[in-house]
């Protein structure tokens, strides 16, 4: 059982910055992905980011590419998305999720297993 509880949104001005942490707990994950998605009201649910916990190595959407950065702390068992310039589009719930498996980098919501409950971002104009 893994468990993973988001935090870190609110509600800001566009042009703002946010961090959101991501705590997990339970057994080990060391050699799979955590990532992050996002559903806006409406629309499917839709990749963010992801890294791998192991080597760290990181993917992105296009949408979030230069302004969005994910990174890990591994003494912790924390995931961060330090997210900058935002901007209305980037209004949704934001939820961490721990991949199935650990041998490559996913964009693809169907192979995460764990998922925590979300934390709110909105952005206003």
């Amino acid at each position: 059982q893994v468990q993973l509880v988001e935090s870190g949104g609110g509600l800001v001005q566009a042009g703002d910055s946010l961090r959101l942490s991501c705590a997990a707990s339970g057994r080990t994950f060391s050699t799979n992905n955590l990532g992050w998605f996002r559903q806006a009201p409406g629309k499917e649910r839709e990749f963010v980011a992801t890294i791998n916990w192991s080597d760290g190595r990181t993917l992105y959407a296009n949408s979030v590419k230069g302004r969005f950065t994910i990174s890990r702390d591994t003494a912790k068992n924390t995931v961060y998305l330090q997210m900058n310039s935002l901007q209305p589009a980037d209004t949704a719930l934001y939820f961490c999720a721990r991949s199935k498996w650990s041998r490559v980098l996913t964009a693809l919501s169907a192979e995460y297993d764990y998922w925590g409950q979300g934390t709110q971002v909105t952005v206003s104009s």
